[in-house]
Parts: structure tokens; C-alpha cells; sequence
């Protein structure tokens, strides 16, 4: 079987399932050499101008269709910081996840188990639109609906043969820790937006995350491709209708629609 490229996936996830947001291209950057590879070959790609957090760097990606390479002096978020392994968790971060838990050992404990890359290990890290970006994914995030994130998820269970589907939920970190959980553990991650991304990183729509592993998007558009060969369609939900997700009462008699003759004059 032909290979997808990433520009022809992005296509289908952004036309098949009609997103409202770029699928977001994740790269996280271990080596020297392949930090410099970028610098010199990417194409034109942006960088913050002030400190700031990991989601506000996927609004770039996102919304404007933007390359992002960003260093961990451009990070202002401790959260991310941690989760990245830019810093290790001391008593301000867990202090800062006092305010939802019990007691201040819960707090640390929760703190704690959240995933995290190897410490000191990352150089930088890449956000871009799927279709534009560099080097394969780690992970492809992204923001949609509720009904968006259940046709990915659902494509995800048959592809890779998964069942159930396990996710990963954080007192914070949803789209930091969230795609570090992916990459660590190879696995999709379905999760809502934590306070940070919501005031912060721009999802005032309600917006759910859903990562999948950089490894594993082609099977999952491959999948959604087949699907819609089999049905006429990519939606889950109404096979044959167009849009996923219609909002209609499932297999209601009542909402049927006909084609009208044109009155000929």
C-alpha cells in the first residue's frame, strides 16, 4: 500500500471530519544535530518573542497556520517546564495544585505521576500544521469536538486493534503532559482542556484534545479512508451522510428528506 503523505492526511482529517482547527504536528527534539538540521532546511517557521505556554504555541500551529520552534526559554508555563523535563518538580509547582486536591501529600503525589520526558534531555521542540511539517511527528494533536474526537477515537480502536481505549487525565498539563503520555506510551490520549489551556491556550469553543501517536496517524487516516470506501462516507454515526456527527435523532422515520422536481415554467 502507497504511503499517505503528511500533507494528503491533513487534507483528509481536515475535510473528512470538518475541523475547525489545524491538525498539529508535534516534534520533540532530543539532538544538536537535528535542531540544526531544522534551523537550516526548514522552511519559514516563527519564534516566540516572549516567554509563553505550550498550547499558546499551538495556537500559531493551529489557527494560523504557522511553524513554531520554540526553546525552553521561550516556555513561561512551569507546568509544561515539568513536563518536558526542563526543571524539576519543586515545592511551587506542587503548591500550584493545592487548590484541587485534598491535602498537600496529595498534591505532590498527583504531581508526581504525571508523565514526564527525561529530564534535561530536550533541546526544543517543533509545533506546525500537519501538512506542513518538517520532520515525521512525535504526536498529532488535536483540538475538536466532541463528536470529532469519538469518529478519531473510533478509527484509532480499529486501526491499531485497541479496545478499550485507555486515556490519560492530569490535574493540568492536558496539552503538555497530554502529548508527552503519547509519545512516552505510544498510545491516543483523549482528554479535556486543563484550566492553563483554557484561559491560556485560546479553547474558548469547549474544545477536546485528542493525540495520536506520530507512528500510528497514518494507519488511523487509512482507516477513516476505507470507511468511507465501505460506506460512502467518513461519518461513524449516519454511514453515507457527509457530515460526522449529523445532528439528527438516529434513524428517526420522521426527519427524511426528499428530492423535489424543479417546476418547469
Amino acid at each position: 500500500m502507497q504511503s499517505l503523505t503528511r500533507k494528503e492526511m491533513h487534507d483528509v482529517l481536515y475535510n473528512e471530519l470538518r475541523l475547525i482547527h489545524f491538525p498539529i504536528a508535534v516534534k520533540f527534539i532530543f539532538d544538536e544535530s537535528e535542531l540544526e538540521d531544522f534551523r537550516k532546511n526548514a522552511d519559514e517557521y516563527v519564534a516566540p518573542v516572549k516567554p509563553m505556554t505550550f498550547c499558546q504555541w499551538e495556537i500559531a500551529a493551529r489557527m494560523k497556520g504557522q511553524t513554531v520552534l520554540a526553546m525552553s526559554e521561550n516556555l513561561g508555563c512551569s507546568n509544561a517546564q515539568c513536563a518536558f523535563g526542563l526543571k524539576e518538580i519543586d515545592e511551587a509547582e506542587i503548591k500550584s495544585h493545592a487548590k484541587y486536591t485534598k491535602n498537600a501529600e496529595q498534591a505532590e503525589r498527583f504531581v508526581r505521576s504525571k508523565p514526564r520526558l527525561p529530564l534535561g534531555k530536550l533541546k526544543a521542540v517543533v509545533v506546525a500544521p500537519l501538512k506542513d511539517s518538517y520532520f515525521a511527528p512525535d504526536t498529532v494533536h488535536f483540538y475538536c469536538d466532541n463528536m470529532q474526537a469519538y469518529h478519531l477515537a473510533v478509527d484509532y480502536m480499529s486501526a491499531t486493534d485497541i479496545h478499550p481505549l485507555k486515556t490519560n487525565i492530569t490535574m493540568n498539563s492536558s496539552a503538555c503532559s497530554g502529548n508527552v503520555y503519547s509519545f512516552l506510551e505510544q498510545s491516543a490520549n483523549m482528554l479535556p482542556a486543563c484550566s492553563g489551556s483554557y484561559n491560556a491556550g485560546k479553547t474558548e469553543r469547549g474544545e477536546i484534545n485528542f493525540i495520536i501517536p506520530g507512528t500510528q496517524i497514518e494507519a488511523v487516516v487509512q482507516r477513516l479512508l476505507d470507511r468511507k470506501k465501505q460506506y460512502g462516507s467518513s461519518s461513524v454515526t449516519r454511514p453515507g451522510d457527509n457530515f460526522p456527527g449529523a445532528d439528527i435523532c438516529k434513524n428517526c422515520p420522521l426527519i427524511v428528506f426528499k428530492k423535489e422536481k424543479t417546476a418547469v415554467s
